[in-house]
């Protein structure tokens, strides 16, 4: 009787036993794995936050654009969606030390009017000058790869004040796929026709008729090259003082015509 009573003792108790262990498997043992749950909202939730962050920043370089500043004659300044600045052929414009810092100034010839590096006194620590010398190193046309943008140098010259073998053009390629060709001192090269093929964004030509070609080859060139912009410089007015011609650009009877006044700044 004891042992029959003994028995049924420790069955009910392990009867208890059992119950408490599911009622507490219940209740308080799944905290561990409701702590991991949470931990992994919070991880999935951190994470989507962090690509949401790079998502934004992303959409604002998608955003952003470049700016071009025509200062008169040839001079040219681009400033990049990356906020870096282009310098092209430097004459017009005061040293001013407030100006955005060079981080590339590009030179095309070596006439007077088109190398006064004196005028780009504020520049960046690894500021890089690129001149018609390095572009037609070893007597072939030069690329440089920036990552912002990459500078091809073209043909230029093909008229007695300017010899092709030292003269060049620039085709410059944004990070975001805007180009912008600089003429630089010329007439109609060889290599204009081959230019279409690259789709060309923005155009400058040169125009003064005395140095260089005339508004009517200037015109001439622009439908060779078919940009979707056709802008004339380097037409200085001799009697006004003035860095650009209002009346001459206006002559540029060319396509998609361009006219950008000296100073002037345009979003690219």
């Amino acid at each position: 009787m004891k042992k029959t009573l003994r028995l049924t003792t420790i069955l009910w108790m392990a009867a208890i036993t059992a119950v408490m262990c599911v009622a507490f498997a219940a209740c308080g043992g799944t905290s561990d794995s409701q702590e991991n749950a949470g931990d992994a909202d919070q991880a999935a939730q951190a994470e989507q936050a962090g690509q949401a962050d790079e998502a934004e920043q992303e959409t604002e370089m998608d955003t952003k654009h470049a700016k071009l500043l025509y200062m008169g004659h040839a001079s040219i300044r681009i400033t990049t969606p990356e906020d870096k600045v282009i310098y092209i052929d430097p004459f017009v414009g005061d040293s001013d030390d407030n100006a955005p810092a060079a981080d590339l100034i590009l030179e095309t010839h070596g006439h007077y009017d088109h190398t006064v590096l004196d005028k780009i006194e504020n520049r960046s620590e690894d500021c890089q000058v690129i001149t018609w010398e390095e572009a037609l190193e070893g007597g072939a046309h030069q690329s440089f790869d920036l990552g912002y943008a990459k500078v091809e140098a073209v043909e230029a010259g093909y008229n007695k004040n300017h010899d092709v073998s030292q003269c060049v053009g620039y085709v410059i390629t944004l990070s975001d796929g805007t180009k912008v060709y600089v003429s630089g001192d010329t007439s109609t090269t060889e290599q204009m026709p081959s230019l279409a093929e690259q789709k060309i964004d923005y155009a400058f030509f040169c125009c003064d008729g005395i140095y260089n070609m005339d508004l009517e080859e200037a015109a001439a060139c622009a439908d060779l090259v078919k940009a979707k912009h056709n802008i004339p410089y380097h037409m200085t007015a001799a009697d006004s003082g003035s860095f650009f011609d209002r009346e001459r650009a206006e002559a540029f009877n060319a396509e998609n015509r361009l006219i950008i006044e000296e100073g002037e700044e345009i979003e690219l």
